[in-house]
């Protein structure tokens, strides 16, 4: 594309890019000309489905996280399927079999525990740490059985849990380990990256999460046979672009899905892969900005708690958890609607405790009817708004300290 196309292209993206100046939004418009230049070549040359550009983002993306093998598929919610799928797979050596035990945390999203139903896994919840908003380590050693096989951790808004003691109860009980990831891409845990911990690391290009693609995902893992396994699961269960001398063009040797990814969104993901580390540094610093501002103003009252990150990590935050403390709880209601009314956009965190939802009781999954006092605090007093990746200006840091601590006049 010579210098003339490239500018048609950019006036084009400034006449149809809206932006509301007044709003602050949960999602940080991320997008750079480069990233629509990048998809509309692709769309030029009417290359739509995966490929080049597909292959050229797994390589990149594996070498970025230090992963052997990567996959893109449509989105993270996919990846976490194709986990499961490829644990239960008849290809897969030691494989699940139906009934076997799942740990998740009570803290998570929708597609992080279906995967664990749909494979015919048996979810077994656990209670999280507040402190982290990630699954307990010691209520994981309080619930562990023989009957558990495998453990799901959600690495939650940039956090983690500590990542040595899961690593030793996975080995020490020969379990499986998978990390949903999809919103912690780029967070580091003594140098080395969330999601290349357990047998498979899951991530989302969502258009909210730390890069994106519109859509998309990736899976990655360190093991031959369970890439090739989720290779021909992720596109109907056939062998090509895994065996190069296959005699058949449509050689089915498995299960599958169609799963794939755009071309496009290949494109967009490289090009963003780019600047993923001055997002993540840009994020952290506006997050430190946003909390100073608050704990230095005159009207400050100690009205919220932060979250910090866990010791050992490096932390690539997704948006900023706010816990409001017990003399404003009451105000909840009244103030996220307040402040969503007011420009500021909110949302609860991940999706509060999971046991809640109408979903559980329509399959049956807590059936004890247990409670998971940690989670349920979280949901009770919990709510994120958003950390952009663009630098904030005082103007905006003016505006979130007036608006977030009008919750004493609430």
């Amino acid at each position: 594309m010579n210098l003339k196309e490239k500018k048609f292209i950019e006036k084009l993206i400034s006449k149809y890019s809206k932006s509301d100046k007044q709003k602050y939004f949960l999602t940080p418009d991320s997008f750079s000309n480069e990233d629509i230049i990048a998809g509309a070549k692709t769309l030029l040359k009417k290359q739509i489905t995966m490929s080049v550009l597909t292959k050229k983002f797994e390589k990149e993306f594996a070498r970025y996280v230090g992963a052997k093998y990567a996959l893109m598929v449509n989105s993270g919610s996919s990846a976490n399927l194709l986990a499961f799928f490829a644990l239960i797979n008849p290809m897969k050596n030691k494989k699940l079999k139906y009934g076997d035990e799942c740990l998740i945390p009570s803290l998570c999203w929708s597609t992080s525990l279906w995967p664990i139903v749909q494979s015919g896994l048996k979810p077994k919840f656990i209670d999280i740490d507040k402190k982290t908003l990630n699954i307990s380590i010691e209520q994981i050693k309080k619930k562990i059985t023989k009957k558990t096989k495998v453990i799901m951790a959600v690495h939650v808004l940039g956090n983690s849990t500590n990542m040595d003691e899961l690593k030793k109860i996975t080995k020490n009980r020969k379990i499986y380990l998978i990390e949903d990831t999809c919103e912690s891409l780029g967070s580091r845990y003594k140098k080395k990256y969330l999601g290349t911990f357990g047998d498979f690391g899951t991530y989302s290009f969502y258009y909210s999460h730390q890069i994106t693609s519109g859509e998309g995902g990736m899976i990655v893992c360190n093991d031959k046979k369970n890439y090739e396994i989720i290779h021909s699961l992720r596109a109907h269960g056939w062998d090509r672009g895994i065996k190069k001398n296959s005699n058949k063009k449509f050689n089915f040797i498995n299960s599958g899905f169609n799963l794939r990814p755009s071309e496009i969104s290949a494109a967009i993901g490289c090009s963003q892969l780019k600047r993923l580390n001055r997002f993540k540094k840009t994020r952290s610093i506006n997050r430190m900005k946003i909390i100073n501002k608050l704990k230095k103003s005159k009207k400050w009252s100690n009205q919220f708690t932060f979250i910090d990150s866990i010791k050992n990590l490096d932390p690539s935050w997704f948006g900023l958890p706010i816990l409001i403390n017990k003399p404003y709880l009451k105000k909840k209601k009244r103030f996220l609607k307040y402040l969503n009314d007011n420009f500021i956009e909110t949302r609860p965190i991940i999706s509060g405790n999971f046991l809640n939802q109408p979903s559980i009781k329509l399959y049956k999954l807590n059936r004890n009817k247990e409670n998971f006092p940690q989670s349920q605090e979280i949901e009770d007093r919990g709510f994120f708004i958003g950390i952009h990746v663009n630098p904030i200006n005082k103007e905006t840091l003016n505006n979130l300290e007036k608006k977030l601590l009008k919750i004493d006049e609430i």
